[in-house]
């Protein structure tokens, strides 16, 4: 880690300046902040900035092969398939561990995702940051040069494809009551997109409508999909006026395909330093006899559920859909990241954009997890502090 920046920082810090930080977020648009944030950034050196990117290239070149649709064409017929697929994702969320390997620092791959993340609270998370402790502009969460201004015209190309604004909706399962909302508010802030749940759309012949605040109807062309099919399909109690099955006039920034085609599906797939030994169930010859350093984990959850960490012979037994699920080598997170009373450990997602005619992604920002507890996610971290989502700090 950066060591000057962190000392620094650390200095600077109070309990009475990290409130007035929230408060600053919350009152962008009188909201209180449904997750927890972080008191600290994470100021990732050089030297890991570099394992971190040289991972992501690894995982991009996987996506890229030639054979990537035929080969991840079961995760599809493992869930659903929506029509009029593009040719490739349009955003990467791509996990890494910050782990201990003999006795060295390596960022480990934790999963990896074709869906959008936080694109625009993460952006105003750091300008918070900045605000908050001005010597913090020396650093940067962005990547491959962008800046403020670059980085979100990049943000609006890839999501709106040059389509109007009047005709682009985030969509969402009851978005208001989202964990996620606070980055809708600034999407719809910075970009002018309106945040829209499944139940407002509407179909007429081959096209999809929804009534704006004015209530006119309005044609719906492009869609910033932010639906989990996951939940969608626990919602029995909605009712939806469209169909995900059938072919609409509409294009995808974010289509529902890749969320299932990059997904932990591919982990078996990956070899290398950066990547944990994974095997998926109905590949498994036999169950191994040292459980206690195993995960077994459904593919396609979100948001950890159902991930089973201290694993018994029975759970793997009792699994009857062998293909859904993989059973992975557990990585030691090493904490790393200095509080004022101990230290914490940290998962960093660096998260790309794909425009439509580019030949690769590219790397734009990250966001940042952290962790005192035996998992990075919120259930193994409650009453505690400095945990909860951040963004890591670059040298520019």
């Amino acid at each position: 880690m950066n060591t000057n920046y962190r000392n620094q920082f650390n200095q600077a810090f109070s309990v009475e300046k990290y409130n007035a930080f929230i408060d600053d977020i919350n009152s962008d648009f009188d909201y209180k902040v449904t997750f927890r944030i972080g008191e600290t950034p994470f100021f990732i050196s050089n030297e890991l900035k570099e394992q971190l990117l040289e991972g992501c290239q690894q995982v991009i070149d996987f996506i890229q092969h030639d054979d990537f649709k035929s080969l991840t064409e079961r995760a599809l017929e493992l869930n659903r398939k929506v029509p009029n697929e593009d040719h490739h994702t349009t955003f990467l969320a791509i996990d890494f561990g910050i782990c201990e390997e003999d006795g060295k620092i390596v960022p480990k791959l934790i999963e990896v995702q074709g869906f959008p993340s936080l694109f625009n609270f993460q952006n105003h998370l750091s300008e918070k940051f900045v605000s908050h402790y001005p010597f913090l502009s020396e650093l940067t969460p962005f990547l491959n040069g962008l800046n403020q201004e670059s980085y979100l015209a990049l943000i609006k190309e890839v999501i709106t494809n040059n389509i109007p604004i009047e005709n682009v909706i985030l969509l969402e399962i009851e978005p208001e009551k989202q964990n996620t909302k606070i980055d809708f508010y600034y999407c719809k802030k910075d970009l002018g997109i309106p945040f829209v749940c499944v139940t407002e759309l509407y179909e007429k012949g081959n096209q999809l409508f929804y009534k704006n605040d004015k209530g006119e109807e309005i044609q719906v062309k492009r869609i910033y999909n932010r639906v989990i099919f996951d939940e969608l399909d626990l919602r029995t109690d909605l009712q939806l006026n469209f169909d995900f099955s059938k072919s609409y006039d509409v294009e995808w920034a974010g289509h529902p395909n890749w969320f299932f085609r990059i997904s932990k599906f591919i982990l078996p797939y990956l070899k290398g330093k950066y990547f944990i030994e994974t095997t998926l169930l109905s590949d498994l010859k036999e169950i191994p006899n040292d459980l206690e350093n195993y995960v077994l984990k459904p593919l396609f959850s979100f948001s950890g559920s159902g991930v089973i960490f201290h694993v018994k012979r029975e759970d793997i037994e009792a699994v009857t859909e062998k293909d859904l699920y993989i059973l992975q080598k557990k990585v030691h997170y090493k904490p790393i990241i200095q509080s004022p009373d101990g230290l914490v450990k940290a998962e960093v997602r660096l998260l790309a954009v794909w425009p439509k005619d580019d030949e690769k992604p590219t790397l734009v920002t990250n966001l940042v997890r952290l962790s005192r507890g035996e998992m990075i996610g919120v259930k193994f971290n409650k009453d505690k502090d400095w945990v909860g989502g951040t963004v890591g700090m670059f040298e520019k």
